[in-house]
C-alpha cells in the first residue's frame, strides 16, 4: 500500500499537537513565584515530562495498566517537588499543575486552521498515551474537533507495543498500512511503521524548549517530512 491508500490520519497529541513544555513551565514558576522560589523551572517541566513519559511507554505489556497518564503526571510531579525543596508546594498548588495545566495545554499555533481541510480528505483521530481527559479537555480548550480520540488507555497497552498500533487500526476498522501515523518523535513513529503504518514526521523544534528534542533528526524511513502542520498538508495533497 501507498500513500494514495491512506485513509486516515492518526496523530501523536502530547508534544506533536500540544505545548506541554510551556504550560508545565509557566505553571511551575507561577506557583514558585508565590512563595519566593527560584529554580530552572524550564528543566523541572522537562523532567516532568520525562519521567510522567517513562511510566507510560510499554505499560500494560506485564500487567493491566494501574494508572493514567495522570497519575504518571501526579507521581511525577510529587518526585520532583520531594527533590528539589519545594515542599512549599501545596496539594492544592500541585493539583493545578498536573491536572489544571495538563488539561489546559494550548496547541501549537499551526494546527488548528489545517485540522479541519484534513478532515476533509481523511478520518483525523488522535491516537495518544494521553488519558481520555486530557484530550477531551485540550480540545475543548483549542477548539479541536477529532473524529475519534484513541487512548491506549481504552486498549490497555500503550505505545511503543505492536498491539496498542494494531487495535488503533482495527478500532478505525482498517488496515495498518490504510493509517498514517503523525508524530514529532521518531520512537512513535519507527512503531507504527514495523506494524504497517505509513508514517509523517512534524517537526517540533521548541517541543522541550530551549534544552531542544532528544531525536531532532527523522529516520529517513518515514514516507514524509515536514516542518509544519500546512506543510503535511500540502505532502497531502490538500489545501490549508
Amino acid at each position: 500500500m501507498g500513500l494514495e491508500d491512506v485513509k486516515a490520519l492518526t496523530f501523536d497529541t502530547g508534544g506533536t499537537i500540544l505545548d506541554w513544555h510551556t504550560g508545565f513551565r509557566t505553571a511551575l514558576a507561577e506557583t514558585g513565584a508565590r512563595h519566593g522560589l527560584e529554580r530552572d523551572w524550564a528543566a523541572l517541566a522537562n523532567e516532568l515530562r520525562r519521567r510522567s513519559l517513562g511510566r507510560m511507554l510499554n505499560l500494560g505489556e506485564q500487567e493491566p495498566p494501574a494508572y493514567t497518564f495522570d497519575g504518571a503526571h501526579r507521581t511525577s510531579l510529587d518526585e520532583i517537588v520531594a527533590e528539589n525543596g519545594l515542599d512549599a508546594f501545596t496539594e492544592e498548588e500541585r493539583r493545578a499543575i498536573w491536572w489544571d495545566r495538563a488539561h489546559s495545554f494550548q496547541c501549537w499555533p499551526d494546527f488548528p486552521a489545517v485540522l479541519p481541510k484534513l478532515r476533509e480528505a481523511y478520518i483525523c483521530a488522535s491516537f495518544t498515551i494521553l488519558s481520555f481527559r486530557i484530550i477531551i479537555d485540550t480540545a475543548k480548550h483549542n477548539g479541536l474537533s477529532w473524529d475519534a480520540v484513541i487512548s491506549c488507555e481504552a486498549i490497555g497497552k500503550y505505545k511503543v507495543l505492536p498491539e496498542a498500533y494494531r487495535t488503533a487500526a482495527r478500532f478505525l476498522q482498517l488496515e495498518p498500512g490504510e493509517c498514517c501515523m503523525v508524530a514529532c518523535h521518531n520512537f512513535d513513529l519507527d512503531a507504527a511503521k514495523a506494524v504497517g503504518f505509513k508514517t509523517a514526521f512534524v517537526r517540533r523544534p521548541d517541543e522541550w524548549g530551549a534544552e531542544g528534542p532528544p531525536d531532532p533528526e527523522p529516520n529517513p524511513q518515514h514516507d514524509i517530512i515536514v516542518e509544519s502542520f500546512p506543510e503535511l498538508a500540502a505532502a497531502l495533497g490538500v489545501t490549508a
